[in-house]
């Protein structure tokens, strides 16, 4: 199976985070979203996994290394595809044409998941969905009373489903969507200025094709701030190393579940529960809970929760919730 990550989009609602970093490196309880999402791909899924297709922006040498890596550490090869243009999921989809062929798994790098990735052998595809109270903001799939799939909906004002479709799907027969695609490509078929995936399906559903929805255990999204904390305090929880009790600096205290990079320094610190704390990061005369904090990163004599902390902070007496990108100064820094 090969697997296809359309990560290119500019992450506007992470801002001020994604000025420096793409959203999909961003790190989540010690690793890249796009790292932990295909390596969950590679765990649940019943295929071995050849060929992970990275479809990404112009992110830099440093950053294609790293996702070469992590492909290879999963046991298949890597490669990297750029779309430069924001033209739609389908689109991004194509910008790896030569990796859809065969059984093909399409994740869009800004959500996490836990699932089991059993297939409906019957269908032509799986598309994965989650029960949600209001799905006005989102895609959602209509269903028949046999569990198949009927249409598609982009963002319903009126209700027709709460099933929205998290942005992983399955293709049994990954050239057959190829072509769909390029065909919206070449006839100029968009939607809102954009080739849409959706269009794709809808055509390959007039050709006679099946899809069902895949349920989720959880959906966590990493679309903005409240919303990344919020999933990294659920991926420590489901991570049982981090649950571990741990001894770590200079009378200082670590409630778990967090991740602690190797080089931490603490000093009179009581740091968690649900804290991430990358390379470098001191923390001194101070308590931190519920809280990202990115590398080379000191925080002192201050009380932080619900944060989101980019690397290279300086910050001092500060109280309460805070979200800061890179290279960022609060308070008076002796």
């Amino acid at each position: 199976m090969n697997v296809i990550v359309p990560m290119a989009g500019m992450g506007k609602r992470l801002r001020p985070h994604t000025l420096t970093t793409p959203k999909p490196l961003i790190h989540v309880a010690g690793k890249p979203i796009v790292q932990r999402l295909v390596e969950e791909i590679c765990k649940v899924s019943h295929q071995k996994v050849e060929h992970i297709a990275f479809v990404t922006g112009r992110f830099g040498e440093t950053a294609e290394q790293h996702l070469l890596e992590v492909a290879n550490t999963l046991g298949a090869k890597g490669s990297i595809h750029y779309q430069d243009q924001a033209l739609g999921t389908a689109h991004a989809v194509l910008c790896a044409a030569e990796h859809l062929e065969g059984p093909v798994t399409v994740a869009f790098a800004d959500t996490l998941f836990k699932a089991n990735f059993e297939l409906d052998q019957n269908a032509d595809g799986v598309l994965w969905v989650q029960k949600i109270d209001d799905p006005r903001q989102f895609g959602v799939v209509v269903t028949d009373d046999n569990g198949k799939i009927l249409e598609f909906v982009e963002k319903p004002q009126q209700f027709v489903s709460d099933l929205a479709m998290i942005g992983i799907y399955y293709f049994k027969d990954g050239l057959w969507l190829r072509r769909e695609l390029q065909y919206l490509v070449d006839n100029n078929i968009t939607n809102g200025g954009e080739y849409q995936l959706p269009d794709a399906l809808r055509n390959m559903m007039k050709q006679g094709a099946s899809f069902t929805p895949g349920t989720v255990n959880d959906w966590m999204d990493c679309g903005n701030k409240a919303a990344v904390v919020e999933t990294n305090q659920k991926i420590l929880g489901y991570e049982p190393q981090y649950a571990q009790a741990q001894t770590l600096g200079e009378n200082s205290q670590i409630i778990p579940p967090c991740f602690i990079a190797d080089d931490v320094v603490l000093k009179n610190a009581i740091v968690g529960p649900y804290v991430s704390l990358e390379k470098g990061v001191k923390i001194i005369n101070t308590k931190i809970e519920n809280a990202i904090v990115n590398a080379q990163t000191v925080i002192a004599e201050s009380n932080i929760e619900n944060a989101m902390i980019g690397s290279n902070c300086h910050i001092r007496h500060y109280s309460g919730d805070l979200n800061l990108g890179d290279f960022s100064t609060v308070g008076n820094i002796e």
